[in-house]
């Protein structure tokens, strides 16, 4: 099931990878694995010693979850084919803070941090590289919080899906109201309304278990900026590694099909 990644970085379905250079891709591309994992694989909770950095591949997705003592798990970043987790902002095995939960399964790549550490090591750039996307994982986090505080359940809740889109490439969301409305820290019969009146605008299609865009440019105005600035970051700092709306998400009539966004 697992085998040595031996591609081209230009081949590879992460554009965080895709952005190594051929050097850097020489020293990491040998220690990455093809991995995979259902949706709902718990990759560390709390506490845990983190000990790989996983690299969602297509429309795999990972949310990372901040768990209270209610027993609620907020989540404070979606991370796709942009990016990783684990490992990747700290330097080498360290207790988890958050919960990292794989929201969509499939591909992923994966790497112990023993051999990233030492891939780092030996690269000035590779080093630069994940210290830049660390960077833009930290406004992600930093803009999850203010607009937790200042938006809307609509705002919010259309401001996920489209991320979701953009970052999977596909308008067919997997994905039940009760996840969502977990995952957004609301109640379900108040996120059951919002979805219903989404739904009435013609902007989502609902179905069991899942949830499809069908006019991205509706969603995206009722939604708040703060996709928009995560995005806008991302440009500033890793140009061409967070899905670009033409890449991605057409502006009015649904999802386009890209490998390279």
């Amino acid at each position: 099931m697992i085998s040595m990644v031996e591609r081209a970085p230009d081949l590879v379905d992460n554009n965080l990878l895709r952005a190594l250079r051929a050097h850097d891709w020489a020293i990491l591309g040998p220690r990455l694995e093809d991995w995979s994992a259902p949706t709902g694989t718990i990759l560390h909770r709390p506490g845990d010693t983190v000990r790989y950095a996983f690299f969602p591949r297509g429309s795999s997705l990972i949310s990372y979850l901040v768990e209270l003592e209610d027993g609620r798990a907020i989540e404070t970043a979606l991370v796709g084919r942009e990016g990783a987790i684990g490992g990747i902002v700290s330097q080498g095995r360290l207790p988890a803070f958050s919960r990292a939960e794989v929201q969509r399964g499939g591909a992923f790549y994966r790497v112990d941090l023993h051999h990233l550490e030492e891939a780092k090591a030996r690269s000035l750039t590779l080093r630069y590289l994940f210290a830049r996307y660390a960077d833009c994982l930290m406004a992600q986090v930093f803009q999850s919080v203010a607009c937790n505080a200042a938006h809307s359940i609509e705002q919010r809740t259309a401001k996920w899906l489209l991320a979701a889109a953009e970052r999977t490439g596909t308008d067919d969301l997997a994905l039940t109201q009760e996840q969502l409305a977990a995952m957004l820290g609301v109640g379900r019969s108040y996120l059951s309304r919002v979805i219903h009146d989404l739904r009435q605008r013609g902007v989502i299609e609902t179905g069991r278990g899942r949830i499809r865009v069908r006019d991205a440019g509706g969603l995206r105005s009722l939604a708040c900026e703060c996709n928009h600035a995560v995005s806008q970051h991302f440009d500033d700092v890793l140009k061409g590694v967070y899905p670009a709306e033409e890449n991605g998400m057409m502006a009015t009539s649904g999802i386009a099909e890209s490998v390279r966004g």
